[in-house]
């Protein structure tokens, strides 16, 4: 049996961190790694202790919201909180990182970021992470064990599925149906 690679494996990390997002516009999880070891983890959302996207919406400022700290941001404050360095350390990220991001990521030492997803790759952001010699390398979650659009999926079938229990007269079919979709979607 063939093992996931670390990439794959670090990806699956920060895909699994993203599901503690709370922001609703975009989930994003990073993960921290130094000598093959997970040293740090993040992921979107807002001041501990404070306001949740979840909770009252987005607050939305020129385009972004502004109510929550970036995943990125989360991992590299985590290290710093926990005295932990991040000097020559990787970063597994599920998208490009913004170009605020960029420059943290910069500033704290580390060498290499491995993104799964491109999100607005900044020009700017690009050509710092060249001028300061981190790598940038896409790493897509082939081996994809987290669904990170669950939440999405299943809305769309319960709404498919009230659309066919106004329009359909075979209730035994319209039950077959409902009975495998709540299977699909047992958490």
């Amino acid at each position: 049996m063939d093992r996931i690679s670390w990439d794959q494996y670090y990806m699956a990390q920060s895909n699994l961190l993203a599901l503690r997002s709370t922001c609703t516009r975009l989930m994003v999880g990073a993960t921290i790694v130094r000598d093959k070891r997970i040293i740090a983890g993040g992921y979107n959302g807002s001041v501990s202790g404070s306001v949740h996207c979840t909770d009252e919406g987005c607050y939305v400022i020129d385009g972004h919201c502004v109510r929550t700290v970036h995943a990125e941001a989360n991992a590299l404050l985590q290290c710093a909180k926990f005295g932990v360095p991040t000097e020559n350390a990787e970063m597994y990220v599920t998208h490009f990182p913004c170009l605020q991001c960029c420059k943290q990521i910069i500033q704290s030492g580390i060498k290499t970021v491995y993104y799964a997803v491109d999100y607005r790759n900044h020009p700017y952001a690009i050509d710092l992470f060249k001028e300061a010699g981190v790598n940038m390398k896409k790493v897509e979650l082939t081996y994809l064990a987290v669904d990170t659009k669950y939440q999405q999926k299943a809305e769309y079938v319960k709404t498919l599925l009230d659309e066919l229990e106004s329009s359909s007269e075979d209730e035994d079919q319209l039950n077959s149906l409902k009975v495998q979709a709540e299977n699909l979607f047992e958490r």
